[in-house]
């Protein structure tokens, strides 16, 4: 995958985003803002993109988007309950109708037999219907890692925004 295959992913988001009146927002970890970037790399984002938190550490994630600590002690930074939670707190503290959330190990370091290298936990939340997470587990180096976190994150807003 190429950071320019994610241009058409942008464009068709920026067009169903604004064909509803609807604001976008994201929470990221390990992809530290790379989703944010891309989306206001496009021309004319200010229209739809609302804003980006980039909650690398817990105390962030716990601090801006209001994910729980018990949350957090259960389940572990890079979990299913995590990404929701961070998804559901982007969304409402930016007033968006839509936000996407991703948590995840991109390496080198930092993975376990439960949970190697590559994962990522997704979640999208919109004001119309429940947040919805999905595991992935990608292959790479680090940049490769990231670079396939923020090309599915943005798949997934589209497939429900479809």
């Amino acid at each position: 995958m190429k950071e320019s295959e994610i241009v058409p992913l942008v464009t068709a988001l920026a067009d169903s985003l604004t064909s509803r009146g609807w604001h976008f927002a994201t929470a990221e970890s390990c992809t530290g803002g790379w989703i944010a970037k891309c989306c206001t790399d496009l021309a004319g984002s200010s229209a739809w993109f609302e804003r980006g938190f980039v909650t690398y550490s817990n105390d962030a994630k716990l601090e801006m988007l209001g994910v729980s600590l018990e949350t957090l002690r259960q389940h572990h930074a890079v979990s299913e309950a995590v990404a929701v939670e961070m998804a559901d707190g982007a969304r409402r503290q930016s007033g968006s109708e839509f936000a996407v959330a991703v948590t995840g190990i991109a390496g080198p370091d930092g993975g376990s037999l439960e949970k190697p290298v590559g994962t990522v936990w997704f979640a999208w939340s919109a004001a119309d219907r429940k947040t919805e997470g999905q595991r992935m587990q990608f292959s790479g180096d680090r940049n490769a890692v990231r670079l396939q976190t923020v090309a599915h994150a943005l798949r997934g807003v589209l497939e429900r925004l479809a």
